[in-house]
């Protein structure tokens, strides 16, 4: 039996611990690989409050505490957001902290340490909601990326279909990189993610939380609908 090695994710946008664990279970149900806990949608959000929705969440967590810079909602101090990701360091649950390229060099070099010290891997990420940079430029970027963590993410906009086969050129280039091209135009990259065996591809569970994401189930689908078709190749070979 062929199965993908690229895990699906799927991002928890709710704001408060009640819907994001009645959230966190449906989504198991559906059959994520991996969750993305977004501290930054969670109102008031507390590192007591974080560790009990790890804890009871009990499942595989990608950790992410997202700029307003680079399309989260966190409103505290780049300290404060900083610490909350320190305290998802000594959490069982939590396998993945991501933590974003252009954060202050100072406070990255802090909770890389402590992802370190808790042998914590890290996903290391860069967002580009106007445009996607030149290949050159997206190689550079994550070149710089692995240096400092374990997996490379890089989430550009596109503006036409050479942009989004850009995006493309990186995974085929670069092992342990997620690369997502955004809005509809580039939506077929994240359905491309286990041909270049990506470690990681985000899906969506109801709630958009990214342009062009799709839904677990199609995803799901169109892996498996790919594996088959690798299959039938190699049989007949």
């Amino acid at each position: 039996m062929l199965i993908s090695q690229t895990k699906i994710a799927i991002p928890i946008m709710q704001k408060n611990e009640e819907d994001i664990l009645k959230t966190a279970e449906d989504y198991i149900k559906k059959e994520a690989d991996i969750l993305e806990l977004r501290i930054d949608a969670i109102t008031d959000a507390t590192s007591e409050m974080i560790e009990n929705i790890v804890d009871t969440i009990f499942f595989p967590i990608i950790a992410t505490n997202r700029t307003k810079s680079e399309g989260g909602d966190f409103l505290g101090s780049e300290r404060e957001r900083i610490n909350l990701l320190k305290t998802c360091c000594n959490l069982k649950h939590v396998e993945y902290i991501d933590i974003e390229l252009q954060t202050d060099p100072c406070l990255r070099d802090y909770i890389l340490g402590k992802c370190s010290d808790a042998e914590v891997k890290t996903i290391i990420s860069y967002h580009d909601f106007e445009k996607t940079p030149s290949v050159d430029n997206l190689l550079e970027i994550v070149n710089q990326e692995k240096e400092l963590g374990n997996i490379a993410k890089v989430v550009v906009m596109p503006k036409d279909l050479e942009d989004t086969i850009s995006v493309l050129a990186i995974m085929s280039r670069c092992d342990n990189t997620i690369g997502i091209s955004m809005g509809e135009l580039g939506s077929y990259t994240r359905l491309m993610a286990s041909k270049f065996n990506s470690p990681i591809t985000f899906a969506t569970g109801g709630d958009v939380t990214a342009p062009g994401q799709i839904d677990i189930e199609t995803m799901k689908l169109m892996l498996n609908m790919d594996l088959m078709d690798e299959g039938d190749l190699l049989d007949d070979i």
